[in-house]
């Protein structure tokens, strides 16, 4: 009898999962408690593989071999409860896809930057030639590709929640760019539960492999001494100190990478801001592990185009300028948008609450922000922290209104910046759905 596979949630993750499952011959069922999107049930049908959506059969979920889960279901959901009691092995969808690929695996988490850092370092492997992939977090499922592609690398996106469910997985190339508090409502409030998860991604790494991260970031230096890391250590960080191999100075980054030290100009860096040094570094050594040749690198450093929803530059109406940074959600990321603003900022803050602590950016808002729009359903935490630190603080419950009044105090040379902190899923369906909404209120001014 084959085995039997089943996947939870049929989004992205899952419906690919599930066509490798099925190519790979197993007996395969897909259960989601929400509705299927309809691309997604066109795939699934075309590969004739059975699945039910707004409900969970216990019955024919519960007699699995193996349980493939996507990364959105916690593990307190009541069917993962009722999984767990039975003891069927949970995998995650990337672990489910290394089966099955001899693929070179290039992995990025991090709390934030992740995408940008994603996105780079394809960008500079794609352009000097490499036959690459992209998954995880970004791009298409990676169990899809195994399924239907022939890829020789892969560059994937990790979160903390795909790499719960990781076991054997291995990074050739590991990056982690930092770890700051974030998801803790998934990690029991318990801060380093996640950090747990996030050197997950060094796991069954050998001497043979890298790991390239953020020399300054005191939580990786601390659990650095925790873990027996067999890999390579490729550290980056923003002045040279001993043992990093990339830096700045001068006005250059500079990559000592194997072999061979590669610097750029920082001003010819196409993504700017101190945060995307570090980005613009990690995906370098990334790329100079690979033997990519200099040129191929400076020029991907040269021409990558930023990320939506990201830092995102979106119109200047009357003097004002208007950034979307909806990909903002959690409060680290608006501490580097904040600290990359050159002007006075309206911001518009808020959304799900996922347990922020706001004293981080406390100083910042203190120097640079001349007013608070406060987009979210309950914004009393907002209001009780940030009361009598800026000159001026409102609500709004739609975007049209947050942007409406977020222009009506902006003086000219001053910026609107959308940098929730927070979760959309308030008001939003996603922090793509708010960037493009806020995106659509700012070209109807």
């Amino acid at each position: 009898m084959n085995k039997r596979i089943v996947v939870l949630g049929a989004g992205e993750s899952g419906a690919g999962a599930a066509v490798l499952a099925k190519v790979k011959g197993f007996d395969v069922f897909v259960s989601d408690m929400s509705l299927i999107k309809d691309t997604y049930k066109a795939l699934l049908n075309k590969y004739e593989i059975e699945w039910e959506d707004g409900r969970h059969s216990i019955e024919k979920i519960l007699n699995a071999d193996e349980i493939i889960k996507s990364p959105g279901i916690p593990d307190t959901a009541p069917v993962i409860r009722e999984i767990q009691k039975e003891g069927i092995p949970i995998i995650s969808e990337i672990e489910f896809a290394g089966r099955y690929t001899h693929a070179k695996m290039i992995c990025i988490t991090g709390s934030n930057g992740k995408t940008t850092t994603t996105l780079l370092t394809y960008h500079i492997l794609k352009n000097a030639g490499l036959n690459v992939g992209l998954a995880g977090n970004v791009g298409k499922s990676l169990a899809l590709q195994v399924a239907t592609e022939n890829f020789d690398y892969y560059v994937i996106e990790l979160s903390s929640f795909q790499l719960d469910n990781m076991y054997k997985f291995k990074a050739d190339i590991a990056v982690l760019l930092n770890i700051t508090p974030d998801h803790l409502d998934r990690y029991g409030y318990d801060m380093q539960n996640y950090i747990n998860a996030k050197f997950r991604i060094t796991q069954n790494q050998t001497p043979n492999d890298a790991f390239i991260y953020w020399n300054d970031d005191p939580i990786i230096t601390k659990e650095l001494k925790a873990h027996d890391l067999k890999a390579r250590l490729y550290p980056f960080s923003e002045e040279k100190e001993e043992g990093v191999k990339a830096y700045t100075e001068n006005n250059q980054i500079v990559i000592d990478a194997p072999n061979d030290t590669l610097t750029i100009t920082e001003d010819d860096l196409a993504l700017q801001g101190r945060h995307n040094l570090y980005n613009s570094m990690a995906a370098s050594i990334s790329a100079k592990v690979l033997d990519i040749k200099k040129e191929d690198i400076r020029e991907g450093l040269k021409d990558f185009k930023g990320v939506e929803h990201r830092l995102e530059k979106v119109a200047r109406v009357r003097g004002v300028e208007f950034i979307n940074d909806s990909k903002a959600t959690n409060v680290n990321s608006c501490w580097y948008a904040l600290e990359s603003m050159r002007t006075k900022v309206i911001l518009i803050l808020g959304g799900k609450d996922k347990g922020n602590d706001y004293s981080e950016i406390e100083e910042l808002v203190k120097e640079k922000v001349n007013a608070i729009i406060c987009l979210g359903v309950d914004n009393s935490k907002l209001h009780a922290f940030f009361e009598g630190k800026v000159p001026h603080i409102e609500d709004a419950s739609s975007m049209k209104e947050a942007v409406d009044k977020a222009f009506a105090c902006a003086q000219k040379g001053e910026t609107v910046l959308l940098s929730p902190c927070c979760a959309s899923f308030d008001l939003f369906k996603s922090y793509e759905d708010r960037g493009e909404q806020f995106k659509e209120c700012v070209r109807n001014l």
